[in-house]
């Protein structure tokens, strides 16, 4: 695993959430955060979720700080979490900025008090398990808008790599 391979993940999520926030940013402020299905119940939560997690993730892998873990009734809007993720894009690629590739090879230890496990992940480790996590959330997102009636698209990484290619 390189940063670069690191990179190139965080890159296509960041692309699929750009997909999906026109959709979920439709949604009026009721289906926002209505509970639809699912084990985080609503676009709202889920997506808060994937927030609050890629930022803990970042903070275990060494960069900058999340604190407590995010609470979804603070994000009552749509445009609440894009603006949200704006600066948490910000500060991941900043973080992935000045990693080289030894440095994703480290062990840190990280603790889930919520989940009671206390383990060792490399650097490396730790930032793909978050962007695979944000990838399986996404998936819900998107089924979650599409109970709602919405259409968000194809967010497959296969589209991704085609849309890149397509623009060098």
């Amino acid at each position: 695993m390189t940063v670069k391979d690191i990179e190139t993940l965080y890159d296509y999520s960041y692309w699929a959430n750009a997909k999906l926030f026109p959709v979920v940013s439709s949604l009026s402020a009721d289906d926002f955060g209505r509970r639809v299905a699912g084990s985080l119940g609503s676009v709202r939560n889920t997506l808060v979720h994937m927030m609050s997690a890629e930022g803990g993730w970042l903070e275990r892998a060494g960069g900058p700080a999340r604190g407590a873990a995010l609470n979804a009734d603070d994000f009552p809007t749509a445009a609440s979490v894009t603006s949200y993720w704006t600066v948490q894009e910000d500060k991941v690629r900043g973080f992935l900025a000045a990693l080289t590739d030894t440095d994703l090879a480290t062990p840190r230890e990280f603790s889930l008090p919520q989940l009671s496990v206390t383990a060792v992940l490399t650097i490396g480790e730790m930032l793909h398990h978050a962007v695979n996590h944000s990838i399986h959330h996404r998936g819900q997102v998107a089924l979650l808008l599409r109970q709602l009636g919405h259409v968000p698209g194809n967010v497959d990484i296969m589209f991704y790599y085609g849309q890149r290619r397509a623009s060098t």
